[in-house]
């Protein structure tokens, strides 16, 4: 009985204040704790905008104008037509891949974490396996912290349908195990790219 009551209603943790702002800054801290941890960030005003700011990022990186999303349907409604150079391959990676596009479920503020939920519609292979990993993330999805993240997802899926994985990325990939040398892209992505829309 107590580990079922336990289980129906769990006690709350401690949760930093670092998070707990308005909106803006809420938003500015993911940006400044993103960039800390060697993420780029672009802020752009709309879904419609997000095609144009991918191409540029290639473009700034001297990447070839191709990339690798998955069914994500968030980004199947964004106007990549739009954009004729741009060659969009769909599916999951396999790992021949320059970028990849991925969509976050949210973020935490306070340590400029992404996090991405699996399923059907969302390639795990694209965290991964491109070297050059590009996640939009919606403003409104920023979080204070992992806890308000978590109770959101649970919202979402309910009990028993939760993500089979659920992925915290703060930053690219990075080892500092030889000679404490840091080496970014050690086991995944080299370089992680945000493109947070609206805010």
């Amino acid at each position: 009985a107590a580990v079922e009551a336990r289980l129906a209603k769990p006690p709350k943790g401690i949760i930093p204040e670092r998070g707990q702002l308005d909106d803006k800054a809420r938003r500015k801290l993911f940006i400044a704790m993103a960039e800390k941890v060697s993420a780029s960030v672009r802020q752009v005003k709309s879904h419609d905008d997000v095609p144009k700011a991918v191409a540029e990022y290639l473009r700034s990186r001297n990447l070839p104008a191709a990339i690798r999303v998955g069914a994500d349907k968030r980004l199947a409604k964004m106007p990549w037509a739009t954009l004729r150079a741009l060659n969009v391959k769909h599916g999951p990676s396999d790992g021949d891949d320059e970028a990849g596009v991925s969509h976050a479920f949210g973020a935490i503020a306070e340590s400029g974490t992404l996090v991405l939920a699996s399923g059907s519609d969302a390639t795990t292979t694209i965290n991964f396996l491109p070297e050059h990993h590009i996640v939009v993330v919606d403003a409104k999805d920023v979080a204070g912290d992992m806890e308000a993240v978590l109770s959101r997802l649970r919202r979402k899926y309910g009990k028993g349908e939760m993500p089979r994985t659920l992925n915290f990325i703060t930053g690219p990939s990075r080892s500092g195990d030889i000679e404490q040398k840091l080496l970014l892209g050690a086991h995944g992505p080299r370089a992680l790219h945000v493109i947070m829309v609206g805010g």
